[in-house]
């Protein structure tokens, strides 16, 4: 089977549809009776390329030549953590209503306000690129663009170059912005193998790009209140959290469930295949992530990514395949939903609609 991984990723190498779960409402806690199943989603037709979208679709003169330009210089001067959000930001904003910059929208009862985006970061970065990019060219390009771009930027940042894709543009903003939805499509921290890969089937992506996209779990930080069923850790478990581990973080969230911990300790800051590594050791925070060894295809590519494979130069072509799969994964993720002129709109500020 590890051979067959190896293959799979090296012929990767050569060579718009979303489908709701409208029966899973369970993202929160506490977690759920872990001997009661959840009913699985049906998955959707792989996705394809958007109508619509393409690279450089603002380079024309008498569209934005400068978008991506200046959303860019936006994310430089990030901090690691504020770049790490944005990477959140766009796979949360694709996973609910499609990349259309909902997630943006602030009100009443609107996604920024559900359980799972509270501790979502970048607003405030994606709204100064847009006032930036509005003040070249006015009602142009849309927030869920900027949204598309900063998550690019924000990879390329982290992984110090080694992420590097171009992003198909030509996104329009939604109107609708629902807390509710976020519960029905967001995978949870504490979901397991079955549930995580049909949740990801659910809007066109397979098992394998939901290993590699969970890969993003080597940045950024979560709060103790997202993996209480990890702690202690149960009894012989295969995917039992590591005990030094968990015994670091039962002292260090004794102090509340709002206490902010690391995702991956060792590479806080660096988006690279150090996840893979702790995926395999038990050090990791989600149960979603722990569960990834509980399939020999889902544990023979986490091994590959990891560099543990020796042949065929496992050790150094896996972690090179995830950094280009990683690309492919993102790019393909941003096909989700994509809203077209009749259904959406370029707002002229991301967290409102327009005014008619």
């Amino acid at each position: 089977m590890a051979k067959l991984a190896v293959l799979a990723v090296l012929a990767s190498l050569l060579g718009a549809v979303s489908c709701e779960f409208p029966i899973y409402a369970g993202y929160g806690f506490p977690p759920p009776d872990p001997s009661v199943p959840y009913p699985l989603p049906p998955a959707c037709p792989p996705l394809s390329p958007a109508p619509g979208l393409k690279v450089g679709y603002y380079a024309d003169k008498d569209k934005c030549p400068r978008a991506e330009e200046i959303v860019r210089e936006v994310v430089e001067k990030a901090t690691a953590g504020e770049k790490a959000g944005l990477i959140r930001l766009f796979f949360h904003d694709c996973f609910v209503e499609g990349c259309d910059g909902s997630v943006l929208l602030s009100g009443t009862d609107t996604e920024r306000t559900a359980v799972p985006n509270l501790s979502l970061r970048g607003f405030e970065l994606i709204e100064e690129a847009k006032a930036k990019v509005e003040k070249h060219c006015p009602g142009i390009v849309s927030c869920a663009d900027i949204v598309a771009f900063a998550g690019r930027d924000a990879s390329y940042n982290l992984s110090y170059g080694r992420i590097n894709y171009r992003v198909p543009a030509g996104r329009y903003d939604g109107k609708v912005s629902r807390a509710n939805d976020t519960f029905q499509n967001l995978p949870p921290p504490f979901g397991d193998l079955a549930l995580t890969t049909a949740m990801f089937a659910a809007k066109g992506l397979n098992q394998n790009e939901m290993v590699v996209l969970s890969g993003a779990h080597s940045i950024g930080r979560s709060a103790c209140s997202s993996f209480p069923d990890r702690l202690p850790p149960a009894a012989n478990s295969s995917t039992a959290m590591e005990p030094k581990l968990a015994g670091q973080l039962t002292a260090t969230c004794s102090a509340g469930s709002s206490v902010n911990v690391p995702q991956d300790a060792v590479t806080p800051d660096r988006l690279d295949n150090q996840y893979y590594k702790n995926v395999m050791s038990r050090d990791v925070l989600f149960n979603s992530d722990a569960s990834l060894t509980t399939s020999s295809q889902t544990e023979d590519l986490v091994e590959f990514y990891a560099g543990n494979l020796p042949f065929l130069g496992g050790k150094f072509l896996g972690p090179l395949a995830w950094y280009h799969d990683f690309e492919d994964a993102m790019v393909k993720m941003g096909y989700i939903g994509v809203k077209t002129s009749a259904e959406g709109e370029i707002r002229k500020t991301c967290a409102s609609i327009n005014m008619p």
